[in-house]
């Protein structure tokens, strides 16, 4: 099609999905012109043309629609061929369709009086709509279950986020360093146009919330590993911080979206999250593998009869609190956070502190089960050693092939967010795999081959009928070995005990 027809299709898509109304199709086309550095429509009838974008059938279509546009862009010698600069454009085209902030901060409130629900199913369809979230690459991502004996694990691999090219790469490295927004996750990046080095946010809307006094944003993820991924972020930019806050901050917002969990990554290296700079929680409309499994040691704890707590059944060491009452679930969990932070029991390798340096945190996760407020608190350690550089309670070397990276929040909760390689890894392995081949002697697959002899003896036969399957099914087990390095007490009779033992103090 040619460009005036592009401008009138994304046009029609915005007004199929209510992006803009009626009244707004002159004021988008010239928005779209301008960007674009055309004067105007060859003629009238050209300007009238808006057809009919049906999302039923033309879904599909968008990004073929974006793709052409960009070409233009790209053959008019308006960007750079390249998928960051083309990232950087497209977000620009979409902020042509996108309201105000003040303007999609009041439809979420009239939704939010009909309901919690209405208004986040809202919102998540217009950060969908706007390609804030980008479905045509988050339907790309690889996802599966697996059977583990703490249940049905999520395994995805992710492939939404997309890799800069050596282009970007150095032009980002020879920009001008900004401060400005200080971080992915500041307020300030609403309506921001971007850089090469920081991604463009013309099409992102914060949904302001009170949580424990103060000024919070509630926005999505651009890559949702889940349903409605969200990131909930204090409007300050201040370090990661467990406290008695954090907890208090995560129950005000259980009240407010009662459908929803939420946690936090831990506040210390190796054992938080990617971005520790700034305050945030994740959560979302989605019911974990943790959330799924059962107590299996429960205790109580004294001067606290209204809270029913217990250890639970997960290959990280779990407490999970439950009550009617949520300010008798903080209290206990500061009791258990003060507790935490000054324990060491040597021989259980835990210690509070080597030469000065904190090592014990908690990975909290909050959610509201009927009319009981639950808080599962997840005990974390950051040790290292010459043997375990990376950690202690991390990934250990052996399973590195599969999951090297650090063990944030999501993870905890049993689904696995694994690098893009696997994807032609375990493609490429399956297939070595079927047809009989040496992986040893492959240089990118060579990698997986101790592990590969070690499950291929627990199946009398792997063929091309067979074998991806049975790769998932493994790479199940192995996070799940994952999420047991990573758990400060080990599931034997010797941890267990060892963890009872710091339940007797409190």
């Amino acid at each position: 099609m040619s460009i005036y027809e592009n401008i009138n299709a994304l046009t029609a898509y915005g007004l199929k999905t209510g992006l803009i109304k009626e009244d707004d199709i002159i004021y988008t086309q010239n928005r779209l012109l301008e960007l674009f550095g055309l004067d105007g429509f060859e003629n009238d009838a050209q300007a009238a043309a808006i057809p009919d974008f049906e999302l039923g059938t033309n879904a599909c279509n968008f990004e073929a629609l974006l793709k052409e546009l960009l070409d233009y862009a790209v053959e008019h010698n308006i960007i750079e061929d390249s998928i960051v600069y083309r990232d950087l454009f497209d977000t620009k085209i979409m902020g042509c369709l996108v309201a105000r902030p003040s303007e999609i901060r009041a439809e979420f409130k009239k939704h939010y009086e009909n309901s919690p629900k209405e208004a986040t199913d809202w919102y998540y369809k217009f950060s969908q709509d706007t390609d804030y979230i980008r479905r045509y690459r988050v339907c790309k991502d690889l996802k599966w279950q697996s059977k583990t004996e703490y249940g049905d694990i999520d395994i995805t691999i992710n492939l939404s986020k997309p890799e800069k090219d050596p282009k970007a790469i150095a032009a980002a490295l020879n920009a001008k360093k900004s401060g400005y927004p200080a971080c992915l996750l500041c307020r300030q990046n609403e309506g921001y146009a971007g850089r090469v080095n920081h991604a463009a946010r013309q099409t992102h809307r914060i949904i302001p919330i009170t949580l424990n006094g103060k000024e919070w944003g509630l926005q999505y993820s651009p890559y949702v590993y889940y349903n409605e991924h969200c990131i909930v972020f204090s409007f300050e930019h201040t370090p990661m911080v467990i406290s008695g806050d954090t907890f208090r901050c995560l129950f005000d917002f259980i009240k407010l979206f009662p459908h929803y969990t939420i946690g936090s990554n831990a506040d210390l290296p190796i054992v938080g999250g990617s971005i520790l700079t700034h305050n945030h929680f994740q959560g979302g409309n989605y019911e974990f593998a943790m959330a799924r499994a059962s107590v299996e040691t429960e205790f109580t704890v004294k001067g606290f009869d209204d809270v029913k707590a217990g250890i639970v059944k997960w290959p990280m060491s779990v407490i999970r609190l439950d009550s009617k009452n949520p300010d008798s679930v903080i209290a206990l969990a500061e009791k258990i956070l003060a507790a935490w932070r000054g324990y060491t029991d040597k021989d259980a390798f835990i210690f509070a502190e080597t030469d000065g340096v904190k090592h014990n945190t908690i990975t909290p996760i909050a959610r509201k089960r009927g009319d009981l407020f639950e808080l599962d608190l997840v005990l974390r350690n950051n040790i290292t050693t010459e043997e375990h550089p990376l950690g202690v309670f991390h990934p250990h070397a052996k399973l590195h092939h599969i999951k090297k990276e650090n063990i944030g929040l999501i993870e905890v909760m049993g689904l696995a967010v694994l690098p893009s390689r696997l994807k032609g890894e375990l493609a490429n392995l399956a297939k070595a795999i079927a047809e009989g081949k040496d992986i040893s002697k492959d240089e990118v697959l060579s990698k997986h081959a101790e592990w590969v002899e070690e499950f291929k003896k627990n199946y009398s036969k792997i063929d091309s009928s067979n074998a991806e399957k049975i790769l998932q099914d493994e790479t199940g087990k192995v996070f799940a070995q994952v999420l047991e390095d990573a758990g400060v007490y080990k599931r034997t009779e010797e941890g267990h005990a060892a963890f009872m033992k710091f339940i007797q103090t409190l």
